[in-house]
């Protein structure tokens, strides 16, 4: 245990300590993604990504905090987030297999990374892979909003999304891929030259 705090604490640029003392607890209580912290930029191990430009993704449920239009919405821009610096396109199927699933779900919901209520783990996507690889999910326990009130859906799922396409967490606080959930700002831009450096290192400009 003392050995993973000390990493955490590494991570965010915090005094290395391995107990878990204020200034950990505050950050541990943030809300965050849902992968565990271990720069600029960085790859899953095995730098896994897609081994085609065109994706899918399916929607196999959706949250009633916003309607299913707003939904449909969000995840489509935060595709395009990526798909306006890469030579990526995605495409929504309604039905059947995609490379991208997408749902929503609250404490265990049949995989290995359970959620922990309102207001720590927002969400997890898992990187380019068979089965669950791609995959992103939401937790139900949050409020989804499309402003800058709750926890925007667009913004968070713009920051799985670039999991689901292979990248980890960046140590750049300014970055989409930073691993805290930032209060969203429809003016700027989500991605930052790191998330661009990132995603460029895997599959090229756009």
């Amino acid at each position: 245990m003392t050995k993973k705090i000390k990493e955490m604490q590494e991570f965010f640029g915090l005094e290395v300590t391995g107990k878990p003392d204020s200034g950990t607890l505050d950050l541990v209580q943030k809300r965050r993604c849902g992968f565990p912290d271990v720069a600029g930029f960085s790859t899953f191990a095995g730098e896994p990504k897609w081994a085609k430009q065109v994706l899918t993704y399916r929607l196999l449920n959706s949250t009633p905090d916003l309607h299913p239009a707003d939904v449909n919405a969000a995840v489509k821009k935060a595709f395009s987030v990526w798909s306006s610096v890469t030579p990526l396109k995605f495409i929504m199927k309604d039905r059947g297999d995609a490379d991208i699933m997408i749902s929503y779900g609250a404490g265990g919901h049949n995989d290995l990374l359970p959620f922990d209520g309102p207001g720590g783990s927002v969400a997890h996507a898992y990187a380019p892979g068979k089965d669950l690889g791609g995959d992103a999910h939401f937790n139900e326990d949050e409020t989804w909003t499309k402003s800058t009130e709750g926890t925007n859906l667009f913004y968070v799922a713009a920051h799985e999304f670039g999991h689901s396409l292979g990248l980890f967490h960046s140590k750049d606080t300014n970055a989409l891929m930073y691993p805290v959930y930032r209060k969203f700002d429809p003016s700027v831009f989500p991605l930052h030259q790191d998330d661009i450096k990132g995603i460029q290192y895997l599959y090229g400009n756009s």
